[in-house]
């Protein structure tokens, strides 16, 4: 008689084999949802970076930045879409929100604390966002 599994055996190794597949098609939806809030988290990381290479490049006897027009010293909030584009004002494709305040500082010195919140719509004052990544810069102006 040849050596073989018998059913029994069969049948477990498919129970078994069925429910980590199970488990493993379960565990999609957590992983998907974690790819977007990384992938979020990672946009709103890149706005901070431009905003703040953008103040940095700011001419020391300029006020304004070159490229998103935030004046030193003044609160500021920007809209951003899903490729980067800003915009002061809240549209329909707005996905990001960066709020700009700036803190007191000494002479030639200016704080700023720059919080991008998402969904755009989401006023974080009010309620509170699916998501935000927050940091706190410096500039030396003299």
């Amino acid at each position: 008689m040849a050596a073989a599994f018998s059913l029994v055996e069969l049948v477990l190794a498919l129970g078994v084999a069925g429910f980590c597949l199970f488990a493993v098609f379960g565990l999609i939806p957590v992983g998907m949802q974690t790819n977007r809030n990384a992938t979020s988290q990672t946009a709103a990381t890149n706005i901070i970076a431009g905003i703040v290479a953008d103040l940095r490049a700011t001419p020391a006897g300029a006020m304004t930045s070159p490229q998103f027009a935030i004046t030193f010293g003044t609160d500021k909030t920007l809209y951003f879409d899903t490729s980067g584009q800003a915009s002061t004002s809240l549209s329909t494709d707005s996905r990001y929100r960066l709020s700009i305040t700036w803190n007191s500082a000494p002479t030639g010195l200016h704080y700023a604390a720059l919080k991008v919140t998402w969904p755009a719509p989401a006023d974080p004052a009010v309620t509170t966002p699916s998501g935000s990544v927050e940091t706190f810069a410096a500039f030396d102006r003299s």
